[in-house]
C-alpha cells in the first residue's frame, strides 16, 4: 500500500513512519480500544477476532502486507468491536492517528487506497460469515490455509492446532481430525506447531467458492497485492 503512493506523498510520510516488530501472539488492540496507531504490515499476518462473553472467539478476517490495521482511525468510529492479534510474526510500519487523519483529509492517493482496502476487508468479513454458516470444516480449513498462504513468504505456517481451532471457532479435536485427513491425502505435512502445505493445487480444488470470491475482489480492488496472490 505504501509502495503504491506517489513519490511526493511517500516522502512526506517517511519521517512519520516507524518500523516496529509484530511478535507472534501480540494483541495490537482489544475490542473497544481507542486505536492510536495505524499499522502497515511488511511481513507477518494479523487476525481480526471477535470474542463472545462465554470466552469463545472466531476470526473474521486476516491482513498481510496487502493492507493495513486500524481502519477505525480514518473511518470515524474511533474503535472497533473486534480485537487484532498477530497470527504470524513479522514487521510493520506504524503511523500515528494524528498524521493519518491529516493525510486522509487531503483526499490523495493514501485515502484512495485505504478506502479500497476497507471495501476489500468488508468483502472478506462478509464472505467469512457466510462460509462459517454454510460450509464444512474441511472447506473452511482449506479456505483458511489458502488465505494464510497468500499472505506468507513460504508454504510453512507456524501455528498450533489449538490456535486454528480458536480462529475458526471450533474444537481442537475437530481440527486434529481434519488436518489428519489432509495429511493422509498428501495435502500437508505436520510437525509440532508447524504445518507445511505440499500440494496447494489439490487444496484449491477442495476449497469452497468463498476463497475465490474474496480473492477476486482483492484482485479487482488491490491488483498485485499479496492478499490476491494466485498459485
Amino acid at each position: 500500500m505504501l509502495a503504491s503512493l506517489p513519490a511526493k506523498d511517500f516522502e512526506r510520510l517517511l519521517p512519520e513512519l516507524e518500523l516496529v516488530e509484530m511478535p507472534l501472539g501480540w494483541t495490537m488492540s482489544e475490542s473497544g480500544d481507542h486505536v492510536n496507531y495505524l499499522h502497515f504490515p511488511t511481513s507477518g499476518i494479523v487476525s481480526l477476532i471477535y470474542s463472545l462473553e462465554d470466552g469463545s472467539s472466531s476470526e473474521t478476517a486476516l491482513v498481510g502486507n496487502e493492507g493495513l490495521v486500524g481502519i477505525s482511525i480514518f473511518m470515524g468510529g474511533e474503535s472497533m468491536p473486534s480485537s487484532t492479534e498477530v497470527q504470524s510474526a513479522g514487521y510493520a510500519y506504524r503511523l500515528s492517528r494524528k498524521v493519518m487523519k491529516s493525510e486522509f483529509a487531503l483526499g490523495g492517493q493514501l485515502q484512495h487506497v485505504a478506502l479500497l482496502f476497507t471495501q476489500a476487508l468488508i468483502a472478506q468479513t462478509s464472505q467469512t460469515a457466510v462460509c462459517n454458516q454454510h460450509h464444512s470444516l474441511d472447506q473452511k480449513m482449506c479456505r483458511w490455509l489458502l488465505m494464510t498462504l497468500d499472505r506468507s513468504e513460504d508454504n510453512e505456517l507456524m501455528v498450533t492446532q489449538e490456535m486454528i481451532g480458536n480462529l475458526l471457532g471450533v474444537r481442537r479435536e475437530s481440527v486434529t481430525q481434519v488436518l489428519g485427513q489432509f495429511q493422509k491425502d498428501q495435502l500437508i505435512e505436520r510437525a509440532r506447531g508447524r504445518i507445511t502445505v505440499i500440494n496447494r493445487e489439490k487444496i484449491e480444488k477442495r476449497v469452497c467458492e468463498c476463497y475465490s470470491v474474496v480473492r477476486e475482489e482483492y484482485e479487482r480492488l488491490l491488483p498485485g497485492k499479496r492478499g490476491s496472490k494466485k498459485s
